[in-house]
Formats: C-alpha cells, sequence, structure tokens
C-alpha cells in the first residue's frame, strides 16, 4: 500500500500567530534532555535497594514540575499491561501503574513549558480517530507541548488480555505504519478524510480543534529495521537502544554505526530526526560512593522479577542486555562522579545520539542531585544553554548554577 510521504514537522508555524513551536524550542538546545517518568511500582530497577520513590500521581507531578523548573525539555511515561502481581518476585515489579496517557494528560494541565510525552499501544483495539480526538484534545490543553510515543506492543502476555491474537514483529509495524498514517492525515489536513487500507477504514473522519503547530509530536522506539523506518518517516524523536548493552564503553563502540543507520534513513526521507537514549545515572561525589549505590542494587536484586522481565523483553532492540544490568535498568548505565556522568554523555552526543531520557534508581533526591552537580557541568560542556522566554513556551526555566 503507498502511503504519503508524511510532512516534516521541523520549521512549521502555527498557521495564525507565527509562533515558534515547543518541539522547535527543544530542538534548539544542543543535546536534549528528558526525564523518564516512574509511574509503574519500581520504576526501571528491579531491586528491593532501599529507597524513598513512589508512583502515584503526586509523586510524578512534583517530579515533572522539578524537572521544569530545572530547564529539562521533556518528560515521558511509559506504559505496561501486566497481570496481578506484576512480573512477580518478592518486590512484585510494577504491579502497580498509572496509564500513561492519562497521567500525562492530566500533567499538561499543572505545567508551562515542558514537552509531555504519553506512551499508547496503538494495536490493542483502539481506532485511530479516537487517539486523534484524544491528542487534539491535549494539544488543545498543553498548547502544543504533547507527544506520543506510538507502541505496537511486544508482550507475549498482553494481547490476550484484550482478546487478541498474536501478531508477529514486522506484521505490527505495517499495521503501526497505516495507523500512524491516518493520525498524521487527521491531524494535518483540515478536511474529512476517507481511508480505506489494509488494517482501517474511515469515512467522512474529522476531529477539532485543530493542533497548534501542524499536528502533535511523534516518537518511537526500537531498533529493528521496520521500527527505525516508521521514525525515519514520520517521527520527530527516535530512541535507540545500545547493540552492546549497558555498559557505557561497549556501548559507544556500538552506537555511532547505529546511528549512522538512522541519519541515512533519515535523509532518505528528507527530514529532521533526532535519536536519543536512556541512561540509568547513579552520580554521587565520588565514584566510590557511587558504585557502592551500585552495589546496593545487585545485593537487593529480584532475581525472580528480573527473570519475568528478561523473558518478555524485545531482543530484536535489547539483543545484548543482561539479567545483571536490568536489575539495575536503563538501557546504558552512567554510574560515576558529576565530571564522569557529563564526560560520558559529551560522547553519547560524538556518537550521534543527540540526547538523553534519564532514569534514577530514586527519582526525588537524584534528580535533586543531578541539577545541583550534573546540570551546570552541561552548561559548561556545550550540551545545554540558557533558555529564553517565548509566546510558546511561556517562563523560562530557572539557572541550573542557581539551583542548591
Amino acid at each position: 500500500m503507498n502511503l504519503t510521504k508524511h510532512l516534516g514537522s521541523e520549521g512549521v508555524e502555527a498557521a495564525t500567530s507565527g509562533a515558534v513551536s515547543p518541539l522547535q524550542k527543544a530542538l534548539e538546545q544542543p543535546f536534549t534532555l528528558g526525564l523518564f517518568l516512574p509511574v509503574l511500582k519500581g520504576g526501571w530497577t528491579i531491586s528491593s535497594a532501599p529507597r524513598s520513590m513512589g508512583w502515584d500521581f503526586e509523586y510524578n507531578r512534583e517530579l515533572t514540575l522539578r524537572a521544569e523548573a530545572l530547564g529539562f525539555d521533556l518528560v515521558f511515561a511509559l506504559a505496561q499491561w501486566l497481570p496481578k502481581g506484576g512480573m512477580g518476585g518478592a518486590i512484585k515489579f510494577r504491579e502497580h501503574s498509572l496509564d500513561s496517557f492519562m497521567s500525562v494528560a492530566a500533567l499538561a494541565a499543572v505545567t508551562n513549558r515542558i514537552i509531555l510525552i504519553s506512551t499508547l499501544h496503538v494495536l490493542y483495539g483502539i481506532h485511530p480517530l479516537f487517539v486523534a480526538r484524544f491528542g487534539s484534545t491535549l494539544d488543545n490543553v498543553s498548547k502544543g507541548r504533547w507527544g506520543i510515543n506510538l507502541v505496537t506492543g511486544a508482550r507475549t502476555e498482553e494481547r490476550p488480555m484484550f482478546g487478541l491474537p498474536p501478531v508477529e514483529h514486522d506484521l505490527r509495524y505495517e499495521m503501526l505504519t497505516e495507523y500512524t498514517e491516518i493520525l498524521n492525515r487527521l491531524w494535518t489536513r483540515d478536511e474529512n478524510l476517507d481511508f480505506k487500507g489494509d488494517y482501517w477504514t474511515l469515512h467522512g473522519a474529522y476531529t477539532s480543534p485543530r493542533p497548534t503547530f501542524n499536528r502533535p509530536i511523534f516518537v518511537n522506539a526500537g531498533n529493528s529495521p521496520p521500527s527505525l523506518k516508521l521514525g525515519a518517516r514520520y517521527c520527530d524523536f527516535l530512541f535507540v537502544t545500545s547493540p552492546a548493552g549497558a555498559d557505557i564503553e561497549p556501548a559507544l563502540g556500538a552506537l555511532p554505526a547505529l546511528n549512522a543507520q538512522v541519519r541515512e534513513l533519515v535523509a532518505a526521507e528528507g527530514r529532521n530526526v533526532r535519536t536519543i537514549i536512556n541512561p540509568m545515572i547513579i552520580c554521587r561525589e565520588t565514584e566510590a560512593e557511587a558504585k557502592r549505590q551500585y552495589n546496593l542494587i545487585l545485593e537487593g536484586a529480584d532475581e525472580q522479577a528480573t527473570a519475568a522481565f528478561m523473558n518478555q523483553r524485545d531482543t530484536k532492540s535489547w539483543p545484548q542486555h543482561t539479567a545483571k544490568q536490568r536489575f539495575v535498568g536503563g538501557n546504558v548505565q552512567l554510574i560515576g562522579t558529576p565530571e564522569q556522568v557529563v564526560d560520558w554523555m559529551v560522547r553519547l552526543k560524538k556518537a550521534g545520539c543527540g540526547g538523553v531520557q534519564v532514569s534514577f534508581f530514586d527519582f526525588g533526591p537524584d534528580l535533586e542531585f543531578f541539577g545541583k552537580r550534573v546540570l551546570p557541568l552541561m552548561y559548561q560542556a556545550g550540551l545545554r544553554k540558557p533558555i529564553v522566554e517565548t509566546p510558546a513556551s511561556g517562563k523560562a526555566a530557572a539557572a541550573p548554577t542557581a539551583v542548591h
């Protein structure tokens, strides 16, 4: 099926105001800085090591407001469907979880500048016209700060929850491509849509209000060829995963080739897409302190929950990640001093990554330490620059050097 080539988002201005979009403002930063929100019990770390972290909406609201004040570009909420007990083990990893779409919708009303990304399993029976209307509404609430992470669903246990049969990996991406094209047309064309595809049909479909800046932000993740192809054609941000596991040095060796592959695909589409990667950051004043925290996490590792996690992971995207690395979490792991962490981020940029979407073991205190000690060094290294107040972005964030 021939799909109309996506109308790129770069350089698009609001038709009425001529304002610069939140996405464009974010892309002015040399290196994107995002925060993964722990909307699931346990976040990214499968360990009983002590921490103060929560998973409820109030906790995530406070994290988001703090990230916005620190100048982060975006926050991102994961989505997962699990049975009672989550992934099991003594900690019942991810037994509780907020819905990504709904929690981000609530955050849209209490934030001013930061971009908000929802994850949605669009192949679990939800019609694209519903998503287009929901998205137009969230775009209106957030003034163009909302985006969608388009997910097909990889866990074998998930589709039966919805009474759906399994679908082979590449076919899922064929379906997702058609779904994304429908969303793109509904959001970018101010006319009724008639569409007859291989998987969805629409007659006289329309959604209003129109998105503020052409369409909401598109995000996708994965290293498989169908995933990269979809990301190059439609997305603004593309999550890449280390083909060499979570240890940072092997990852830095493998990422340049992957990012070069993405650039080639994006160039063929005539677009600009920024790749971002997810590091787990364990940062302390000394390397010994950081490694001590890392070892405490390993001592509390829940092997039963990790085994369940490893059994359900998408091996096309995470081929070399070991069980030990999954105890700690993150696609790559940055464990060291503020200076070491920033040096690794500089090297990630040189390896072709356009930014990071960070995770922490204990999000509240770790985010505070990151803001106080790491962010100023990112400015010094040229990874970040001051946020300039614009009509589209509202108040500028506090300067990181002023954080105490």
